[in-house]
């Protein structure tokens, strides 16, 4: 009698320790799709951050393109270099394509870190994603009810045991 009263206690233990189990997975689950979210952001907020300097980047080399440059018209000029023909406008057309080269390079280094940045965002949305996934799957219930039958076998063994003795002893259970 005492291993089924035992059995029992144990199997209603375990089911609620199977309950208690299953909804704190799935609330560590909700937490960690949280971080996954605020990670997101803070890559998002990471990526504006990268195409914002590289817009300030260019405006910089454009400023310092065009001091070069007139550095340049104003040194030909003084020199007596007629500035529409031949190497001065040559040298004046060079200064521009070399602007937007570095304009362009700049650029596409911005695009190419916001990129990636937005991609670890992307990566965090779908873990996201699969954690509360994962999370809306589990069921408390299911572990209790489950917990429950997997150990009623032992409960009913238990009880057959017992009775067998009380009737060997001749005795009712």
């Amino acid at each position: 009698m005492i291993a089924a009263v035992s059995n029992t206690g144990g199997a209603v233990n375990s089911a609620i320790g199977s309950y208690y189990s299953a909804k704190s997975q799935a609330s560590s689950l909700k937490f960690q799709a949280d971080i996954a979210d605020i990670n997101a952001r803070v890559a998002e907020l990471g990526a504006q951050s990268e195409l914002a300097a590289g817009e300030r980047q260019v405006a910089a080399q454009t400023l310092r393109a065009g001091q070069i440059k007139g550095a340049q018209r104003a040194a030909m000029a003084a020199n007596g270099i007629d500035l529409g023909e031949g190497n001065a406008a040559e040298v004046l057309a060079s200064t521009d394509i070399v602007k937007e080269i570095d304009k362009n390079t700049i650029t596409t280094n911005a695009l190419q870190s916001a990129w990636g940045y937005r991609l670890q965002g992307t990566n965090a949305q779908v873990d996201a994603l699969i954690k509360r996934g994962t999370a809306a799957g589990i069921s408390p219930f299911g572990s209790l009810t489950t917990s429950l039958l997997g150990s009623a076998g032992r409960v009913a063994s238990s009880w057959y045991d017992y009775t067998k003795i009380i009737e060997n002893k001749g005795g009712k259970p």
